[in-house]
């Protein structure tokens, strides 16, 4: 089996959360992780846990989030579902990530019946480079990159940067412009629309905060960062094991905070998702 499918498939395992009672699951952190809870990771567990307790032919086409204590790597989250409402086309959950007795993260997800209506997308931005024309995390480093984070946790995405990346020393220079990634998970997932969407959300949280550093000249080394909230609208059908172009912009930081903006295309041009964080960017001279 190739290693990328082998690093899949745990990641996959990882989302399968263990049901502990009726609306209470637990999930736990790789055997490598940082020294907190990758976002991304209980942000999709939670989004599992919710999923759940929905019937199956209600998919999801929201979430919203609250990162709220930092995750511990070493034991166990427990995930307490709460059953809002089940109408009649829409169905709302509420989610409590739970370590150590207190709350580490809250989320908040809907789920619709299928429906028919109007239809409208944003188009795909002109001029991105193909995928298969950029370097993967693993060939950048090879050839003397920086991989930054990313490169000290086991990678069940094929991740390929448009241009230089914000964690790396090389940047030109602040940018006005968007942060582009393309990025697919790195093997082939089961026909669970619920996985996918888990794994888009996953995803989500890995470069969005770094486009607040991209309109400075720094490189995201030299800030501390961390997700503040997390909000998802998944507007058509996709695959995650498909190429995915990851579109993400910062309006607006100020106050220690950075506000990012994301957009999910896939390569022929469909818009699939948005996303919208708030997230901690604070100068070292700031942290005490």
């Amino acid at each position: 089996m190739p290693r990328g499918q082998a690093v899949l498939d745990e990641l996959v395992d990882l989302l399968d959360l263990e049901q502990l009672e009726v609306n209470l699951f637990r999930g736990v952190s790789p055997p490598h992780s940082p020294t907190r809870v990758f976002g991304g990771q209980v942000a999709g567990q939670a989004l599992v846990a919710a999923g759940r307790t929905v019937p199956a032919d209600r998919q999801v086409h929201s979430l919203h989030a609250y990162f709220i204590r930092p995750g511990d790597p070493r034991v166990p989250i427990v995930y307490e579902t709460e059953r809002v409402r089940d109408g009649r086309s829409f169905t709302t959950r509420r989610v409590l990530a739970i370590q150590h007795g207190e709350a580490i993260f809250s989320l908040s997800a809907s789920f619709q019946l299928e429906q028919h209506g109007l239809e409208h997308t944003e188009p795909m931005p002109a001029g991105v480079p193909d995928p298969e024309s950029l370097p993967d995390l693993g060939q950048r480093i090879a050839a003397g990159g920086e991989g930054g984070w990313l490169s000290e946790i086991p990678r069940p995405l094929d991740v390929r940067v448009v241009g230089e990346p914000v964690w790396s020393s090389n940047r030109p220079g602040a940018s006005d412009e968007p942060v582009r990634v393309w990025m697919r998970a790195d093997g082939t997932l089961p026909d669970d629309r619920l996985l996918h969407v888990c794994l888009l959300t996953y995803a989500s949280d890995l470069t969005l905060l770094g486009s607040v550093v991209a309109r400075h000249d720094m490189s995201s080394a030299q800030v501390q960062m961390a997700s503040l909230d997390h909000a998802m609208w998944f507007h058509q059908p996709f695959r995650a094991d498909e190429w995915l172009l990851y579109e993400c912009y910062s309006p607006a930081a100020s106050g220690g905070r950075g506000l990012a903006t994301g957009r999910f295309y896939t390569t022929d041009g469909r818009l699939i998702a948005s996303t919208m964080q708030e997230g901690l960017v604070r100068l070292p001279r700031d942290s005490a």
